[in-house]
Parts: C-alpha cells; structure tokens; sequence
C-alpha cells in the first residue's frame, strides 16, 4: 500500500470517527511530505518525489526526459500551514468541500501544541464544541448499572485543622489561600487562583493546577482549554457560572510541572473544605493528573473513566482535559460521553442531594 493510499485511509478512518479537522501533533511541514512522498524543502525540490509517483532509480534511467509544462509546487518552507502544502502535492483527500483556515506556523520549530496550551488565552476562539453524533443505537445504561469506581475519603470531609473548618465561606476560604505558605508555590507564583463560580453549584469541574495564564489573571481555566470548557459545558446545558471551577493546586507550579506530593498534601484541604461548603452533586476530574490526585492512584484515564467515584462522598467523573482535546480531537467523542454521564447524574440526583 503507498503512501497516499494510507493517508487515504487514515483521513477516512478519522472522519468516520465524527471529526472534522486534524492536528499533526509535533510534525513539520517537512516530515508531513515525506510521509505522502511529497517534497521537503531539504530536498532541493526532488528528494522524494519519486515515492509520490512510484517511480524507481532503474525506471527513471530508461525513461526519456519529460519537459515539466507546468510550474513545480513551491517548497514546503513556503507555506503557512502543512495542508496547503498536501493538497499541493496531489496528496490530500479530494473531497474537502469548503476551505480550511490557514494556521501560522513557525519556521523556526516543530508544528505542534504546547504542553501549555494557555499561552494563548483569549488571542484565539476556540472552535465551536459539537457533540458527536452516537455511533450505536444500544439503549442508554441506567446510572446504578454504571460501574462504581474507587472511593476517598468520607462524606464527613475527614478531620481538617481548626484553623481549615473555621473557614466559613468560599471568600474564606480564598482568604486564606492568598496568604497561605504550606508549600513554597506561594513564594513563586504571581497569584493565587483559589476557583470561581457559583458557592451553591451542583457541579464542580476540578483541573490540576493553574497554567501561565491563570497564574498571571489569578482565575482557573481561562486560555485556549478554559473556552473549550466553557462550550463543553454549554453543550450539556451549563453555563461558566453555573458550575464551580478549582484546581487541586492552588498556585502555579514553576514551568508547570507535575504537582509535587508535599505540594498536594498542603493544598488539598482547601479543595476539601470547597467541596464541603459548595456541596455539589458531582464533580468532574479533567486530566489524567487531576484524576490520579484526587483518587490517589496511578491507573491511566482510560481506566478510570466510565465509572463513578467517589470522593468525600460526592460523585466524580473522570475524563480528558480540555487542552488534550486541542491537541487529539479524537478525544471528543469519549468525553462527550463522560459529560453527558456527569450531567445525567445531577438531573438524576434528589433535590439537596
């Protein structure tokens, strides 16, 4: 099978699977070509143009020299973004209907998407959230046959320090966390981001720890994977402030990187004494982190989600986090389904459940 012919295949296979555009994550334009057998700028215009049109070294030599009439694609160092550069080189499907927004990218690296992916914040739109469409007409499992997952905690909310339970409100709560040195985050990050929304929400969406940019607006969720939230949610029918919005960590770890466990143990109280002042009806784990923190374990999201949790005595839903979405929009369909899972619970749930 050539190349094209796989690409076909793989482009078809993602659009059956419900998406509508495709990320190359950590791909330049380059090994993009190489892979349909397109030229590379490295090529000087020829390098591989032999594998897009399966011609071989022996062939060429007894073949006649064909005077090119019309003009060679340009290199792929030219083009803004790799699919302008596919459709160039014959390789890309030819059943697009309407065209595809060019997307800067740098020449000066990979075409791919940051681990943060809040540089960005609110420069970009995030694409409209659609909920894919069901791929099966099996009849919907009623929540008690949905598995039950791992619990922490007690509905009590454990012993908290004196100081913790005295807390009396959100404001409170986010107070304390302005001042608080448990950890060191404190002494490094420009702001605390204790979490916004509603003090009375039946849900509670729950992150890891704030990125650049909500470090920087001392608000939760705020850049490109915050607006992906906000339209995940809408599609369930919640609006922002409809809902509550934490992180486990309540400052900035340096770089972003993973939350330490001495880091965790210090913040988590406040996201317990959250819990227990807000009394939600569900809470959503966004990301593998978020999820592996709150149910102290190191089993992977795909294992985790599709089941109910508990923790402190409240449902938990796990599934990815928006920014994971961004990067594999194959992701979608799975936490579309998670959503609607979490959303399910809350209409299921007795008034002051």
């Amino acid at each position: 099978m050539d190349a094209r012919e796989k690409l076909r295949r793989y482009l078809e296979l993602r659009r059956d699977m419900g998406e509508s555009e495709l990320v190359l994550d950590s791909m330049t334009v380059d090994e993009a070509l190489r892979i349909v057998g397109g030229r590379g700028a490295g090529d000087g215009g020829r390098g591989n143009s032999a594998a897009a049109t399966g011609t071989g070294d022996a062939e060429r030599k007894n073949s006649p020299p064909v005077r090119e009439s019309t003009p060679e694609p340009r290199a792929a160092s030219e083009h803004s973004d790799w699919r302008t550069a596919l459709r160039e080189t014959g390789a890309a499907p030819g059943q697009l209907t309407k065209p595809v927004p060019n997307v800067p990218v740098s020449s000066q690296s990979p075409m791919k998407v940051e681990a943060n992916v809040e540089a960005d914040a609110v420069k970009k739109p995030v694409t409209k959230f659609v909920p894919p469409a069901p791929t099966t007409s099996e009849p919907v499992r009623a929540i008690g046959d949905i598995p039950r997952g791992l619990v922490v905690g007690s509905s009590s909310g454990g012993q908290l320090a004196d100081t913790m339970a005295s807390l009396d409100s959100l404001d409170a709560v986010a107070k304390h966390i302005a001042s608080c040195t448990r950890c060191p985050l404190s002494s490094t990050a420009i702001n605390h981001v204790p979490g916004e929304g509603n003090p009375n929400a039946d849900l509670m969406c729950v992150g890891e720890a704030p990125g650049a940019t909500e470090d920087e607006l001392g608000r939760p969720f705020v850049g490109a994977s915050g607006q992906l939230l906000t339209k995940i949610l809408a599609a369930v029918g919640l609006a922002r402030e409809d809902v509550f919005i934490a992180n486990v960590l309540k400052h900035r770890p340096p770089g972003n990187r993973n939350p330490r466990p001495e880091e965790v143990i210090a913040c988590s109280p406040y996201l317990i004494r959250q819990i227990q002042l807000i009394q939600p009806k569900v809470i959503i784990a966004w990301g593998t982190f978020a999820a592996q923190t709150l149910l102290d374990t190191k089993l992977s999201i795909g294992k985790l989600r599709g089941q109910i949790h508990r923790y402190y005595g409240v449902p938990l839903i796990v599934t990815y986090h928006p920014a994971a979405l961004l990067r594999n929009p194959s992701w979608k369909r799975p936490t579309w389904e998670d959503v609607q899972l979490a959303r399910r619970i809350l209409d299921s749930a007795s008034p002051g459940a």
